[in-house]
């Protein structure tokens, strides 16, 4: 992070972390005639089904994870750029996360289900923020952390459902939440017969866009629960932020 920005809307950890998935736009919605739509949506929902039991059976994963993230710039015809980080992500029942990104810069996103911290060592600057389990419900990571069900909160879109289970590939999964959110939709790409999630991309209101891709994806390793406990290294100041509003990811 540029040693220049400070504070809690600037910074390019705070640009990635604060979109944290989790999380590209949903595809025009379109259908094949006939029953072949009621079938596409039999098969979208299947698939979302086996995603909410693989998680829903999972105490905890680990994973190597990159993310991409553009930010839409007002009043600029030209697109912003496109952001990318790497690093390794660590979930944990109830309500517990580890980002740790390692590319272009360390930094470091961790919450113990009750405090979210945002940590900048370059800045020696740590943001810290009350969460409930609302907030960390929200948008990719509800299925990941087991609070919530996904038919029953989004209404399910794939057009390749069927043909890419057909072929044994990964399925692309469109979602719109049933309730206002401050997300509009989110796509999940899944594999179609284990549930296994590999990528999840969210949109928000304001049309910035996240996408998380993961791999080496281990899971029941039982972590502890210090690695979700943020300890404030000596001469790093702590810039304390309004709780999140229910629901939401970090603006």
């Amino acid at each position: 992070m540029n040693r220049a920005c400070r504070g809690a809307s600037n910074g390019f950890v705070t640009k990635l972390a604060r979109t944290l998935v989790v999380l590209v736009s949903l595809a025009a919605a379109g259908g094949a005639r006939g029953a072949e739509p009621d079938a596409a949506r039999a098969c979208a929902e299947a698939v979302v089904r086996r995603v909410q039991a693989r998680y829903d059976g999972i105490q905890d994963l680990s994973a190597r994870f990159e993310q991409t993230t553009q930010s839409v710039t007002l009043g600029e015809a030209a697109p912003a750029p496109v952001l990318s980080a790497r690093g390794a992500v660590v979930f944990a029942k109830p309500g517990r996360m580890r980002w740790s990104y390692e590319e272009p810069e360390p930094s470091l996103v961790v919450t113990d289900g009750a405090t979210l911290w945002i940590y900048d060592p370059r800045a020696a600057e740590v943001q810290k923020m009350a969460v409930e389990g609302a907030f960390l419900s929200g948008a990719a990571i509800q299925f990941l952390l087991g609070q919530g069900d996904l038919l029953a909160e989004f209404e399910v879109e794939s057009r390749d459902c069927l043909e890419a289970r057909a072929a044994a590939r990964e399925v692309r999964l469109e979602l719109r939440p049933r309730k206002p959110a401050t997300y509009e939709r989110l796509v999940l790409v899944a594999d179609a017969s284990s549930g296994e999630v590999q990528e999840t991309t969210v949109q928000d209101l304001f049309g910035n866009v996240t996408r998380v891709r993961i791999e080496d994806v281990r899971t029941n390793q039982g972590p502890g629960p210090e690695l979700f406990v943020f300890q404030v290294p000596v001469g790093v100041r702590v810039l304390e932020l309004p709780p999140a509003p229910s629901g939401s990811l970090p603006q």
